[in-house]
């Protein structure tokens, strides 16, 4: 995958934003950037994982296994990879996407420290 500069900004959202999400009934999209092996390590229930790596095998098929429209946060280690990808499904036409700042290793910090930082 190649991110370009784009004139879109992306929105950011903080750890503890992901908790109060995860936690309400509001349709979200969750996906997670990180490859198998990451996910095995530390996971958070919900999340799809769509690993950067294997981004020939799944991206023609995000506009169908993902609705462009909805709220889609995205995650992955320290949140360089999620900006990629959301910078990408931006370009797509998705209209709501949001880079959860830190990833899972600032959720594991300041959230929920039974998830095992790596």
């Amino acid at each position: 995958m190649v991110s370009k500069p784009s004139e879109q900004s992306i929105t950011q959202i903080s750890v503890e934003e992901l908790a109060q999400r995860l936690s309400s009934k509001e349709p979200i999209q969750f996906v997670d950037v990180r490859e198998p092996q990451e996910v095995a390590i530390a996971h958070i229930d919900g999340f799809v994982n769509l690993p950067l790596s294997q981004f020939p095998d799944w991206a023609d098929q995000v506009n169908t296994r993902l609705d462009p429209h909805a709220e889609t946060l995205v995650l992955c280690h320290h949140g360089i990879r999620s900006a990629q990808m959301c910078q990408w499904l931006m370009i797509q036409g998705f209209t709501n996407v949001k880079n959860i700042v830190g990833g899972i290793d600032a959720y594991s910090a300041l959230v929920d420290p039974s998830i095992p930082q790596y």
